[in-house]
């Protein structure tokens, strides 16, 4: 299945493109006028798996001869009629160039929801991506979408690191002394090679279940798949115990877009809860981040798997000197 059409606006067109399910999803026509997010390009919508065409929209301005807005969408996502995007990644909803203003981000909406009534879908739900992304855009985006009637499903903290900032000088004490201790105990940060994501993988699931946390999201397969198609883009970082080389502690990263490296699979053994080994793991990002001349570290969300605030972790990311950033699940009625 493929469709192609387009609305008239006033700031252009509107491009409307359907790909089958198992299809590469489709690009813009024109260049972006931004950098896209790398859960929005299509290799990566490609990556998440499912059994349903996806719908792209596309906000075209032809003064500029570019594509200044883009939404995708998974028709029955969450079930017969329910749309949503994204369909499995971190987060969807539209991206926005700077200065795209709010009739135009209702012009694209206009044509998104009309579309979904023309396939059958009943709501749309949408996941968007933590304001400390693009603050200017998550809010243009936000009052669209509340002035629209859509209803904010759920309300998430998302931690992140603000990479213009000394990283030591802004941990709470208590972290600072652990990542003294760290260096003390001569704990060693390790870039490791994409060959040890199988033995990455299952420290990490283990990490996990000894401490009650909710399982790995993606297999191992999807997993090793995400690292060979973005292989500059994906980090398994590591902190290792000296002598033995045994891990303390490791996370795989991502560079979600060209200002934020999120922290994607953070995780330590609880017998390294003295030291502490995860201050000096996020020291590592926060130096990775500032040699790729990056601006934020996402630390992600804080909730147990009931979607119930993690206080000990939010706290944890509170004493790294993370900054709260809002995170909304929006739906709507078609």
């Amino acid at each position: 299945m493929k469709q192609t059409s387009f609305s008239a606006v006033a700031s252009g067109q509107v491009l409307v493109r359907a790909t089958a399910a198992g299809q590469l999803p489709a690009g813009p026509a024109l260049p972006p006028a931004f950098a896209p997010f790398l859960y929005f390009e299509p290799a990566h919508q490609e990556l998440q798996r499912h059994e349903h065409p996806v719908l792209a929209f596309f906000l075209e301005d032809d003064a500029r001869a570019r594509t200044v807005a883009q939404l995708y969408v998974v028709p029955d996502a969450a079930g017969p009629g329910q749309a949503r995007s994204p369909a499995q990644a971190t987060f969807g909803g539209a991206q926005l160039a700077a200065g795209v203003r709010l009739p135009q981000v209702h012009q694209l909406l206009d044509q998104a929801e009309s579309t979904l009534r023309a396939h059958g879908q009943q709501t749309l739900e949408i996941r968007g991506y933590p304001f400390c992304y693009d603050p200017a855009g998550a809010a243009t985006l936000a009052e669209a979408l509340r002035v629209r009637g859509y209803a904010v499903r759920l309300a998430e903290q998302n931690y992140y690191l603000d990479l213009d900032r000394d990283y030591e000088a802004h941990l709470h004490p208590a972290a600072r002394r652990r990542l003294r201790a760290c260096h003390r105990a001569g704990l060693v940060l390790e870039q490791e090679p994409p060959l040890l994501l199988p033995w990455a993988y299952d420290f990490l699931a283990a990490c996990r279940a000894e401490r009650g946390q909710p399982a790995l999201s993606l297999s191992l397969e999807r997993v090793q798949e995400l690292f060979r198609l973005f292989p500059r883009e994906c980090v398994l970082l590591s902190v290792r115990e000296p002598g033995s080389g045994k891990w303390a502690a490791l996370t795989m990263a991502i560079k979600a877009s060209e200002r934020v490296l999120h922290n994607f699979y953070p995780a330590s053994p609880l017998a390294f809860n003295k030291l502490s080994p995860a201050v000096l793991l996020t020291a590592g990002l926060h130096q990775l981040g500032r040699d790729l001349g990056l601006h934020v570290l996402d630390l992600g969300r804080s909730t147990l798997g009931n979607r119930e605030p993690h206080e000990s972790l939010l706290r944890f990311k509170r004493h790294l000197g993370g900054v709260a950033s809002l995170k909304l699940t929006w739906s709507k009625m078609l």
